[in-house]
């Protein structure tokens, strides 16, 4: 069994992440890997659009069971050809067993730190696939209120924060004295606010596709039907609503900067591999104030230039703790 698949697959699958994975230290990057490795196989099952809604939960509850060492019956997905077979995310199905192998490969209390993490991720998946079955641009289905919205941001990333603060408070800095209770909300927040940025950024896809994240609550407050949000022209009516998510998505960043800045400094690779999204989500914020959060055209997003730019300065920077944590205050969002 090669461990290709947490090079270079994960490369294919995610190269952002990849590049912060890369810049672990060496104590956590293969538990986080595998962990990322089978949330992005679960996430693909969930998205596989050509088969039925059923079969996909049908699918996900087999594999929650074989993460959990609870089954050893075979997959479908050898079945599944959504793409060809050199597509990165065929190739998460057809090697799913493999993957499922490298995690029996981590040490026990891991083992079960990933498996936590993953049973939290595929409720969220699973949830999603109920709440929007038959969901299309000419029936779109909304979360119904704002803590539908927190619950599942934390579902599919928040529980994420908590993951990722315990593996690496037991492996890099056990004896640190840092309030935990204080650390692992951070480190919620932190992945609830990355969560609230992809949602907010993609708002007119997941609208086409029959999903409106935002709450239906939100929406008859300002009297606004999610129909109406397909539209382009209906972004001022719609951006006070709008930048309320985008409030909160800002302050789960900054409580994210904080859970950063907790950490000891002489983990240096790890409070990059922390600041890296978080600058780039911070910046991605930035445009989504000043752009048409509607337009379908147009994706916004932060250019590789820039994104190269934000890591390489926090390189430069990171000797000099002010101006370190000056630089996330600079690209936040002017009010």
């Amino acid at each position: 069994m090669s461990d290709e698949l947490l090079t270079s697959l994960l490369r294919d699958v995610s190269r952002s992440f990849y590049l912060t994975l890369r810049v672990l230290p060496r104590a956590v990057r293969r538990q986080v890997a595998i962990a990322y490795l089978l949330a992005r196989t679960t996430d693909t099952v969930a998205d596989t659009e050509l088969v039925p809604v059923e079969s996909r939960l049908e699918a996900l509850s087999a594999l929650r069971r074989r993460i959990m060492g609870e089954a050893g019956v075979a997959l479908p997905f050898s079945q599944w050809r959504h793409g060809p077979p050199a597509d990165p995310e065929q190739v998460l199905l057809t090697r799913c067993d493999e993957s499922l192998q490298l995690l029996e490969s981590v040490e026990e209390t891991d083992r079960w730190r990933i498996r936590d993490v993953l049973k939290t991720i595929i409720s969220g998946q699973e949830l999603d696939l109920t709440r929007f079955a038959g969901a299309t641009a000419q029936r779109i289905v909304t979360l119904e209120s704002p803590p539908d919205l927190d619950d599942y941001a934390y579902r599919v990333a928040g529980c994420v924060g908590e993951f990722w603060t315990k593996i690496c408070r037991a492996h890099l800095f056990p004896q640190a004295p840092i309030d935990d209770e204080s650390l692992l909300d951070k480190g919620v927040r932190f992945g609830k606010g990355l969560q609230l940025v992809n949602i907010l950024r993609d708002l007119p896809r997941d609208l086409r596709n029959g999903r409106c994240y935002i709450p239906r609550q939100s929406l008859v407050a300002a009297n606004l039907a999610p129909e109406s949000l397909l539209l382009p022209e209906t972004a001022a009516h719609f951006r006070p609503v709008y930048d309320q998510f985008l409030d909160i998505a800002e302050q789960h960043l900054a409580a994210g900067w904080e859970y950063t800045e907790m950490l000891p400094r002489a983990q240096m690779r790890l409070r990059l591999g922390c600041a890296w999204p978080l600058l780039i989500g911070a910046r991605t914020l930035r445009l989504l104030r000043k752009e048409n959060m509607l337009d379908p055209v147009r994706r916004i997003k932060v250019s590789r230039r820039e994104v190269h730019f934000l890591r390489l300065r926090s390189v430069v920077l990171y000797p000099w703790p002010s101006a370190w944590n000056g630089q996330f205050r600079k690209i936040q969002p002017t009010p």
